[in-house]
């Protein structure tokens, strides 16, 4: 028996394609602060009118959940 792990390499098997050393993607590092950004000038314009609607339907949840249902008196 050999003193070895099984299915460990017993030797280095050459390639043609290079090695691959990993280095940092700073383009869509890039193109996501852009899109980022375009989305917060896009929405926040839009946050007074969110804000509105969600008061509205705060409101109108908690009138209709403490007026009579149906024919109920």
């Amino acid at each position: 028996m050999s003193d070895e792990e099984p299915g460990a390499v017993k030797k280095t098997i050459r390639t043609v394609t290079p090695y691959y050393r990993g280095r940092p993607d700073t383009e869509m590092t890039t193109i996501g602060i852009v899109y980022f950004l375009g989305l917060v000038v896009l929405l926040v314009p839009l946050l007074p009118f969110l804000l509105i609607v969600w008061l509205v339907s705060k409101l109108t949840g908690r009138a209709a959940r403490q007026s009579p249902v149906g024919g109920e008196e």
